[in-house]
């Protein structure tokens, strides 16, 4: 158990193995457990101190950024000495007609024998070209991303499911696709840089969405250590971007010229975008680049003529609207320094552009069958794919106001498949089907009429537009100037439409060219300056349980524990940082404790957290453990009389960065102490 100390201390209350024990209870309470890797807090600092954080000088001499996406991914880099130049990947090979391929499909594909063997269009080619028996054999993964994010208990072996049906850990396909843009990256950048020295000239930088909890952060931490990105010994080489953000630090640089007003609104200058004054240098150089295809982009060295106009204070949204997910964060610009400051969490949910494929998979159940359709999914997995790309493309060219109907090629085998299932023909089905707007072509093809493309994006579409009008009516979230718009489901004129129409009244929605690119381009710059997002709101409450004394009265009976005729309270939950609580960079959240015994090698703290600010207790509903430190502690020369001189422990919790931190010094000897925090064993 726990040992107590005088009654002037709290008592932290510790798990014996640092995965998933409670604190100690009186026999009434749930959760008693035995504990040795006990600890009691010190002088704790109730509320977030300004450290300066002792960081290690940068040496990075070209910065990669690995834009992770649910539909596609892809790279770009820039080099320290040349940072308003960001490099965009090589072309991929393959591709669909009529969409940009500066990225590439998330799909990895493995062999029957679980073995690595293509990524992107490559992998989706190879997996559509093979035979439909063999097919079946093959591990095929798309949009899995999604998984990571819907997975409440994720873990380190939480597994992810083949289009086959057969299951991998998601570490290793995680690992597997960034191995992959590792590779790619890296050959590249020694075929323009030959003397490059990889292990340390390379800083990392992955996105994730903002709404991400701290687990699912750590697990593509982790899957960045498996592939081989970076050592588990030098974490500072890695950075976690979150995407809203990458897209505010990017649109800081948009010239006028370089972006499109929706609202179609004069500008503060009385010029229209393209009628923006540029330098004739610049302008040159953007027509040379566009002229020859190339893949670098300028960026400027301040800040764009936009954010010129902009005056300290003022606010604006990133809507990051991406395949799986809706990010939205609010930033406030601070003058002179041009930092940003962030004025409410993250927000938003799974209402990406994968909710208009799923509604087109529920409409082909109406009218051939669902049970036909999951059939089909399974037996000819590869046809399965070859549909959903068809339907892609139509789903590119839908508009608001399209009046011709679009076209949705079936694969021979669906139509084939259907007929020696169902004995009757795809046509007949479309008829006796009580779904209008579908017809059937005489092209073999699906005809959707605009109002039947319309009902897919609606159900996705309305959730979007339901949480930004949530957003807005926050008290913290008002006088907002602009809205920008991006990530690849901005690309979509339904959206496009939809957002103007809801909110162009309260404030200018832009969309910045090349808006797919929007967040890669801005997580380079967040890799070159990571400080340039200067205060950020915690997503959640987090603190640890301890032991206060009991007062009679105000601590419940249930929660008295009785200890060397001492009356405790247990269960207290001692915060570290409250939901929405503006946290700068650089701020921590410093704790000391001491080992419960003399000769302890270890410490284990419980984290726990809640998505409220009212919260009293850690058995309070809505409350559960997210994660653990630890602690490992030298051997050192203990005192004779430890009462007299206790070891102290001083922990530092940094909650102003993309991923909460954790360091600890030995505060008698004045040496670091090896601290570690994980989400992931619970």
């Amino acid at each position: 158990m726990s040992t107590f100390l005088d009654p002037g201390m709290h008592t932290l209350q510790i798990g014996t193995n640092g995965e998933s024990s409670q604190t100690p209870s009186p026999p009434s309470s749930p959760g008693m457990h035995h504990e040795s890797f006990s600890i009691a807090p010190l002088t704790p600092s109730q509320s977030p101190r300004n450290e300066a954080r002792a960081q290690r000088p940068t040496s990075f001499s070209v910065v990669v950024a690995i834009d992770f996406g649910t539909t596609s991914s892809g790279y770009a880099f820039s080099f320290s000495n040349d940072p308003e130049a960001i490099h965009m990947m090589r072309k991929w090979e393959g591709g669909d007609p009529g969409v940009a391929n500066q990225k590439t499909p998330t799909s990895l594909l493995l062999t029957p024998e679980g073995a690595f063997h293509s990524f992107g269009y490559t992998a989706r080619d190879y997996y559509h070209d093979l035979d439909p028996e063999e097919a079946r054999d093959w591990l095929y993964f798309e949009k899995f991303k999604m998984k990571i994010h819907s997975t409440s208990d994720l873990t380190m072996k939480t597994e992810l499911e083949a289009v086959n049906g057969k299951k991998v850990q998601a570490l290793e396909v995680f690992a597997h696709a960034l191995r992959f843009f590792k590779q790619h990256a890296v050959q590249e950048l020694k075929d323009q840089c030959p003397s490059l020295q990889e292990k340390d000239a390379i800083r990392w930088v992955i996105t994730v969405p903002a709404i991400w909890k701290q687990p699912a952060k750590q697990f593509m931490r982790e899957a960045a250590y498996k592939a081989g990105l970076v050592s588990p010994a030098n974490p500072e080489q890695l950075l976690i971007a979150l995407e809203p953000e990458a897209a505010s630090i990017y649109c800081r640089k948009l010239r006028l010229n370089q972006l499109i007003d929706l609202s179609c609104k004069p500008l503060a200058n009385g010029l229209a975008p393209e009628l923006s004054i540029d330098s004739s240098f610049r302008q040159a150089r953007e027509q040379l680049r566009r002229s020859r295809h190339s893949r670098t982009f300028l960026v400027e060295s301040g800040v764009g003529e936009l954010w010129a106009e902009m005056q300290a204070g003022d606010r604006y949204i990133v809507a990051d609207c991406g395949g799986g997910t809706v990010d939205l964060t609010v930033h406030q610009i601070e003058q002179p320094q041009g930092t940003l400051k962030e004025l409410y969490k993250a927000s938003g949910g799974p209402y990406g552009a994968v909710g208009v494929d799923l509604a087109f998979e529920m409409l082909l159940g109406q009218i051939f069958g669902e049970d036909f359709i999951a059939t089909f999914k399974a037996k000819r997995p590869a046809a399965w794919v070859d549909l959903t790309i068809a339907f892609e493309a139509r789903k590119r060219a839908a508009a608001p106001f399209r009046s011709n109907p679009l076209n949705v090629s079936l694969p021979f085998s669906f139509i084939d498949f259907y007929r020696r299932h169902r004995g009757q023909n795809v046509e007949t089905a479309l008829k006796r089907s009580s779904v209008n707007f579908v017809k059937w072509s005489s092209q073999g093809m699906l005809r959707m009429s605009s109002e039947a493309m319309n009902d897919l994006f609606q159900p996705t579409v309305s959730q979007i537009i339901r949480h930004i009008d949530d957003l807005l009516k926050k008290p913290d979230v008002k006088g907002i100037k602009f809205l920008f718009l991006v990530g690849g489901f901005a690309e979509s004129a339904m959206l496009q439409h939809a957002v103007q129409s809801a909110f162009g009244s309260l404030c200018r929605v832009i969309i910045p060219q090349d808006v797919g690119l929007t967040i890669l381009k801005g997580a380079v710059l967040f890799g070159l300056d990571p400080t340039i997002v200067r205060v950020r709101r915690s997503p959640l409450t987090y603190g640890v349980g301890v032991l206060n004394k009991f007062v009679e009265g105000k601590h419940p009976k249930e929660k008295l524990l009785v200890k060397e005729g001492k009356n405790w309270c247990t269960d207290i939950f001692e915060k570290f940082v409250s939901v929405d609580q503006s946290v700068a960079l650089g701020e921590v959240v410093q704790r000391s404790y001491c080992p419960a015994r003399v000769g302890q090698r270890k410490i284990i703290i419980n984290i726990y957290c809640c998505a409220t600010d009212d919260v009293v207790y850690i058995t309070d509903p809505g409350v559960r453990k997210c994660g653990t430190i630890s602690l490992e502690l030298d051997e050192v020369d203990e005192p004779s009389s430890p009462k007299g001189r206790r070891r102290e422990i001083r922990a530092s919790m940094q909650f102003g960065d993309t991923e909460l931190k954790v360091a600890a010094m030995d505060v008698r000897t004045s040496k670091t102490v090896r601290a570690a925090i994980d989400f992931l064993s619970n």
